[in-house]
Order: structure tokens, then C-alpha cells, then sequence
């Protein structure tokens, strides 16, 4: 009955409200044990709300259980040699030695390739050393010798925007 009537109570749809944003950039996300963005919330979909889509990187041998989920991992240390990703994204996570170890080297592969590398909660000390520079923040961009700080979702936005 409401369809024959034009009126604001009749059921309707809203086209493109639930149409994903278009991805623009791969970037890969260095899957570890506990990820977490620390302070900054859920920094996997503010990225991808800017664009950026993100290709999990195993730390290990194994895929990664986060929350009764097993995320496989899409991307490797190859994709980030050959420039099929253009960047990668550290959250911080749980601190054993062989984590750490594959953690580093696939910063030092990203540094190598000038590629950004953005990092949260405690990978931000990570990436410092690997970078030899100095920061602290709940999150940062390394990029060659700069860094740029993350204190905010909106400087977030701003620093993807510059990505290409």
C-alpha cells in the first residue's frame, strides 16, 4: 500500500550508503600476536575509509588467530621488493623474540625500498631504532630520514593523502 503513495513514511533506499570507499593504494599490514593501535583506535578502518587496502604479511609460518578469526596472510617480503605494496602498516602486538626479529626485517626490507612505513602503540619504538630516529607518539610515518607524528585519526588522513 505505501508503494502506491508518495509520502515520507513509505519505505525507501539510500543509494551508495553502503558502498565501500574505492581503494586507491596496497599497503601491507605486518600481521603480530595482539595487534593493537594502542591509543588511535581501530587504525585498519580509518584506512581504509582513506582508501588504502590492506594485504596481511605473516610474521611467522603460520597465519595469525585475532579473535577466534584465522587471518591468512595476502602479501610477503617480495611484495614489498617488488613495489606491489606502498607501504606498510606495524600495529604494535606482543613482543617475543622471533616476532620481533621478522618484524625488524621487513622494516629494514621497506626502509631499503623507501617505502612509508606506519607504525602504532609500541611498534613506534620499533621502527625508531630500525630508522635511527626518535619518536613518541601513538603513532608515527617513517619515511627515509623523516618522521612524521600520529596523535590524532586526522593526521592520519593527512599523511595517507601524500602516499602515491
Amino acid at each position: 500500500m505505501s508503494a502506491q503513495r508518495n509520502n515520507s513514511t513509505a519505505p525507501r533506499t539510500r543509494p551508495g550508503f553502503n558502498r565501500p570507499a574505492p581503494m586507491r593504494l596496497r599497503m601491507g599490514l605486518i600481521m603480530r600476536k595482539g595487534m593493537d593501535f594502542g591509543p588511535l583506535g581501530d587504525m585498519e578502518t580509518a584506512l581504509r575509509i582513506d582508501g588504502v587496502s590492506l594485504a596481511p604479511i605473516s610474521t611467522g609460518d603460520t597465519s595469525l588467530v585475532s579473535g577466534g578469526v584465522t587471518v591468512l596472510a595476502t602479501a610477503t617480503a617480495e611484495d614489498i621488493t617488488s613495489g606491489r605494496v606502498k607501504g606498510v602498516v606495524v600495529p604494535g602486538g606482543e613482543a617475543d623474540e622471533a616476532g620481533v626479529a621478522q618484524v625488524k626485517s621487513l622494516l629494514l626490507l621497506a626502509k631499503a625500498q623507501g617505502l612509508p612505513v606506519l607504525a602504532f602503540a609500541d611498534s613506534v619504538a620499533l621502527a625508531a631504532e630500525v630508522f635511527g630516529l626518535t619518536a613518541d607518539a601513538p603513532g608515527a610515518v617513517f619515511r627515509g630520514d623523516k618522521v612524521a607524528l600520529i596523535n590524532e585519526r586526522a593526521e592520519l588522513s593527512a599523511v595517507v593523502a601524500t602516499i602515491a
